[in-house]
């Protein structure tokens, strides 16, 4: 079994009060490692070590940051079976999950790479007689990333990647569940010759994390990927502080399916907008709209669509649905369930759950009563309700605290088109699922699902300081 102590400036430094924890694999609950577990005085000393390293990094060419992204990503090539068995045996994701996500890092790095030389400023007419006006973005400094544990390795090295392009140096928390696949990560970097201290990795207790990381001074962005309820506590944080941050938060995304849509492919984008990664994703499509005359149709391919997922060892190559991050959500989930059928809902296939393993399970006829229509479960349960016709079906997608993805399936481009414009969602998907990500397009949500873009030049902007600086040629005349 391995020992992981933390990460600051290049060096693995024990827990300065001898602070260790399991980090279990969710699969057959064994330990997998043995992670050191950060405190306030860690915690300060990789900001200090951070804020030491901005001095020289801030200065460094976009050259050198896009040869140490692209090195990155060809490393990660080499080294991609490694990660995905940390992915799988850390997180329980089935093989093709993490083939999947480390795939799209290594794409990410080059894309990211291509941002160092994109930190564009603007220039500006002026009234003022001889005066040039121009903007330039400059590096924030430190930036402190929370990172989640459903895609830790995406989430974690998205965060990182744009904070290395545009020059900050970063302090990184990782979920507590996932904490080695953030370890590997900083090692990947340092590969790749990313100098010490640029990038710093620290499990460590969320709240305590959470209150130094929004009130130290050194810290100039929080970047954070979970719920919405800690999203929210962590925004309270930063607010008296006048703390910069981004929160992409949670969801209960809508998938609208009309009739004019080919059911057969609503149904696979369907299944795989929920059951990937046993539902455990913000963008999980877990709210299924359907108009009313081709519900009942719907609901019975579904089913047997659902029928077809193979449950079990996510090492096994066919696995579709793996084990949940912790035993506790499947109650969490059967919860919600036996609320739905109490107020009506059918239970239509799954439904029953062993340790850390929850049948993909299909609901049908969920009312706004119960609570799983606006509640996340964060488990492979699809929540299908009939709509009228296409206006009732964007009253009940609009009818949610939460902003993130929405998809719809339909033939009618123009319906399409009026559907997209008035969902309240950051990001709105036709004819495909609500789990789509892409390393240059601007990700992110409204509502309860938060606030800033992740991707491209979207994160240079949040990662960089806008300047105005203005140059006077000859003289200006003033009044007095």
């Amino acid at each position: 079994m391995n020992e992981y102590k933390l990460y600051i400036d290049d060096q693995w430094v024990a827990s300065s009060k001898g602070l260790i924890e399991d980090d279990i694999n969710p699969a057959d609950g064994s330990v997998y490692a043995r992670v050191h577990q950060a405190t306030r005085e860690d915690l300060e000393r990789a900001l200090a070590v951070a804020q030491a390293r901005f001095a020289t990094w801030k200065n460094s060419l976009p050259a050198e940051r896009e040869k140490i992204l692209c090195r990155a990503a060809d490393i990660l090539e080499t080294r991609m079976q490694e990660f995905s068995e940390v992915l799988i045996d850390e997180g329980g994701a089935p093989f093709g999950k993490s083939m999947f996500e480390v795939g799209f890092v290594i794409g990410m790095l080059r894309s990211v790479a291509g941002e160092c030389r994109r930190t564009f400023g603007e220039t500006y007419p002026s009234d003022i007689p001889g005066m040039i006006s121009f903007s330039i973005r400059q590096p924030l400094g430190v930036v402190a990333a929370i990172a989640p544990f459903n895609f830790p390795l995406i989430l974690a090295m998205k965060k990182v990647a744009f904070a290395v392009a545009a020059g900050n140096t970063m302090v990184l928390k990782p979920s507590p569940h996932t904490p080695v696949i953030c370890f590997k990560l900083a090692d990947l970097l340092k590969q790749a010759g990313l100098p010490a201290g640029v990038i710093n990795v620290l499990p460590a207790d969320g709240e305590l994390a959470g209150d130094v990381l929004t009130s130290d001074p050194r810290v100039k962005l929080v970047t954070f990927t979970g719920s919405t309820p800690v999203g929210r506590i962590l925004a309270q944080k930063a607010s008296p502080h006048f703390k910069k941050i981004t929160l992409e938060m949670g969801g209960k995304n809508p998938l609208i399916v009309l009739a004019d849509a080919d059911l057969d492919y609503a149904v696979n984008t369907a299944a795989f907008g929920v059951y990937i990664h046993q539902g455990q994703i913000c963008m999980a499509g877990t709210r299924v709209i359907v108009e009313q005359p081709v519900y009942e149709q719907f609901l019975k391919k579904l089913v047997a669509k659902v029928k077809t997922l193979k449950m079990g060892n996510p090492r096994e190559h066919d696995t579709v649905i793996g084990p949940l991050i912790q035993a506790r959500q499947c109650e969490i989930i059967a919860k919600q369930l036996a609320d739905a059928k109490a107020k009506g809902a059918r239970l239509l296939i799954g439904g029953g759950h062993k340790e850390n393993f929850f049948e993909p399970t299909v609901l049908a006829d969920i009312t706004r009563e119960m609570d799983c229509y606006d509640i996340e479960n964060f488990g492979p349960v699809i929540g299908v309700m009939a709509a009228k016709d296409s206006d009732d079906a964007l009253r009940i997608a609009n009818d949610t605290a939460y902003g993130l993805s929405s998809a719809v399936m339909t033939n009618d481009l123009q319906k399409a088109m009026d559907i997209a414009l008035k969902l309240e969602a950051g990001m709105v998907h036709v004819n495909s699922t609500t789990i789509l990500d892409e390393a240059h397009v601007p990700f992110g949500g409204v509502k309860n699902s938060g606030f800033g873009r992740e991707g491209g030049h979207y994160s240079m902007a949040e990662m960089t300081e806008l300047k105005w600086i203005t140059i006077q040629l000859g003289e200006q005349h003033y009044p007095f």
